[in-house]
């Protein structure tokens, strides 16, 4: 029997495609060509209810066990011999698979394959998908000198088996899908998704997919489908801050705690936590920083100002198609001047949305002045020009700022009165406040491209910098008065900072330990708002919109969709 220590990699395309393709990969590409190709070639994956429903069945099967021959040396008269979590090989073929449990008896092998759900009907047969899975392992089997006839699929919610024949024409039919797969991996060209399929909703790689969004964008809808929200308004796992100096996080089971002086202060279960964020001098342990590096968790570092300098996570994620578009794209001045374009025009406009929404004054000349600077950007010639109609907005844009405020006390030190942006360091409380923002805002697009498969740190617009994450930059500027702007009006006019959660130093303003919770609170509070997608018009959140954002900009530079839209609210 031909082993292999692990399980085959991502493909990649062209002349590094693995010679060996996963069984597993069959199984997908029969149920969804996209699907493999998202997972195989592009490395791609996420967790849902049902596969973690299949991973809970699949707990006893993947612990290997029992002894593993080759079919010639596998005679025996003790009857039918389990093994368990088999990785087998087969060369000549091309395939490769980890089969759940094999009943071998002499030189007669029956795989032996766990699948969610329950048992079909009687007289119906399992699933096309499931039935090649199967074929594959056998023709493995064979290949390794075992006689495989038959294989089974067991249902562990009805408890029940089905047989599958291994007959010439499901060997066919295997073959010909093995070869098709192949032949996708090395075009390097994505399948278009699914039109209105049943089998999206459940599917858990629906939010990296975006099928209707996609078919959509490309020209391929229906004018008479409902458009449907195939993904959660709202995520399931949310940040966690830790901003107490002198707190640890420690992991304990399946939980993190933070301590502090040996006492527990809080804790959360991991499968709530989508990144931990540590502020000033909070720690972390070695055995806690491991398991967030497994599970694709990243820790973010700030100062204790709020500066946001750095990041931990696993490792790069697999998807290497897209960063070799993204680095051609970069170095290409056309393709970033299009898409730099694209970006301060989206700034202006939301900016200008903002403004005639809250301020009461109702500036006009100003209003009117950001609509024709927008329509500028989408023809500037070249970045520094471009450069120029966003500089020339954002005065325009910061001179009404304070008309979006509430009157402050004029016998208050500390008001809450502005004039202009000024940073590094602010000298004001408004401008603490959005230099925190805007740090908080560039922290969850930079999680949010590396989980995309990005590199961070290679813009279009924003150009490369020691250190800066260029690119969150650049998708920040679409989002800049929507989130960051916007959480700045609740706090001031909804009084949740007051003058003393400030504290001047030097010229120098910055927020107090209390004042930071209420900002952290104030801007989760808005990713979560739900906001009505301006192209799709679905009803999402604006945590969820950064995702969607961030694979809409992949789709566009993998050729797949014409033009990046940026999101500009109504």
């Amino acid at each position: 029997m031909s082993l292999a220590d692990s399980a085959a990699p991502p493909a990649t395309t062209g002349d590094a495609l693995p010679d060996l393709v996963p069984a597993r990969m069959l199984n997908e590409f029969a149920y969804c060509p996209r699907l493999a190709y998202l997972e195989w070639v592009q490395g791609e994956f996420e967790d849902s209810a049902d596969t973690e429903e299949g991973r809970f069945h699949h707990r006893r099967v993947d612990e290997q066990s029992g002894r593993q021959a080759s079919g010639e040396a596998a005679q025996s008269d003790a009857g039918p011999q389990p093994v368990r979590s088999a990785m087998m090989s087969a060369p000549g073929v091309g395939l490769i698979a980890r089969v759940d449990l094999l009943e071998l008896e002499g030189a007669r092998a029956v795989p032996v394959d766990y699948k969610h759900g329950r048992a079909p009907e009687a007289g119906r047969e399992p699933w096309e998908p499931d039935r090649v899975q199967l074929c594959a392992q056998a023709l493995i089997l064979r290949e390794n000198g075992f006689q495989c006839d038959s294989a089974v699929i067991y249902y562990p919610e009805s408890k029940s088996r089905v047989d599958v024949p291994i007959d010439d024409d499901l060997v066919k039919r295997t073959l010909a899908l093995l070869e098709q797969l192949r032949e996708v991996g090395v075009s390097g060209r994505i399948p278009p998704p699914l039109a209105d399929s049943p089998k999206c909703p459940r599917c858990s790689l629906v939010g990296i997919c975006l099928p209707d969004e996609v078919n959509f964008l490309t020209g391929r809808w229906d004018d008479d489908a409902a458009f449907r929200r195939l993904q959660p308004p709202a995520a399931d796992a949310l940040p966690l801050y830790v901003q107490a100096q002198g707190a640890t996080v420690a992991k304990r089971g399946d939980m993190l705690q933070i301590r502090q002086q040996d006492e527990t202060t809080t804790q959360a279960r991991l499968l709530t936590i989508s990144q931990v964020c540590l502020f000033g001098h909070a720690q972390i342990t070695t055995d806690a920083l491991r398991e967030l590096c497994i599970r694709s968790i990243p820790i973010c570092y700030f100062t204790s100002g709020g500066w946001f300098y750095g990041i931990t996570h696993g490792m790069s994620h697999k998807n290497i198609e897209l960063r070799q578009t993204q680095f051609r794209a970069a170095a290409d001045a056309t393709a970033s001047l299009a898409l730099a374009r694209r970006f301060v025009h989206a700034k202006i406009r939301n900016c200008r949305t903002l403004l005639r929404r809250n301020n009461q004054g109702k500036p006009e000349a100003a209003l009117s002045e950001l609509a024709r600077l927008a329509a500028r950007a989408l023809g500037a010639p070249d970045l520094p020009t471009l450069l120029g109609f966003e500089g020339a907005a954002a005065k325009v844009y910061f001179s009404q700022f304070q008309g979006m405020f509430k009157p402050s006390r004029p016998d208050v030190p500390l008001g809450f009165d502005f004039a202009s942006r000024n940073r590094r360091p602010p000298r004001d409380p408004v401008n603490a406040l959005l230099s925190f923002l805007y740090a908080l805002l560039v922290k969850e697009l930079t999680v949010t491209l590396l989980a995309a498969g990005f590199d961070p740190y290679l813009g279009f617009y924003h150009q490369p910098r020691y250190g800066r994450p260029a690119l969150a930059l650049d998708l920040a500027e679409e989002f800049r008065s929507l989130i960051a702007d916007s959480v700045v009006l609740t706090l001031i006019n909804g009084s949740q900072v007051r003058p003393d959660d400030f504290v001047q130093a030097a010229g120098a303003v910055a927020l107090t330990s209390r004042g930071r919770r209420q900002v952290l609170a104030a801007y989760e509070r808005r990713l979560e708002t739900a906001v009505t997608h301006p192209i799709f018009g679905y009803s999402v959140s604006y945590r969820r919109v950064l995702a969607v954002q961030a694979r809409l900009l992949a789709r566009h530079l993998c050729g797949e969709v014409p033009d990046y839209r940026p999101f500009c609210t109504r």
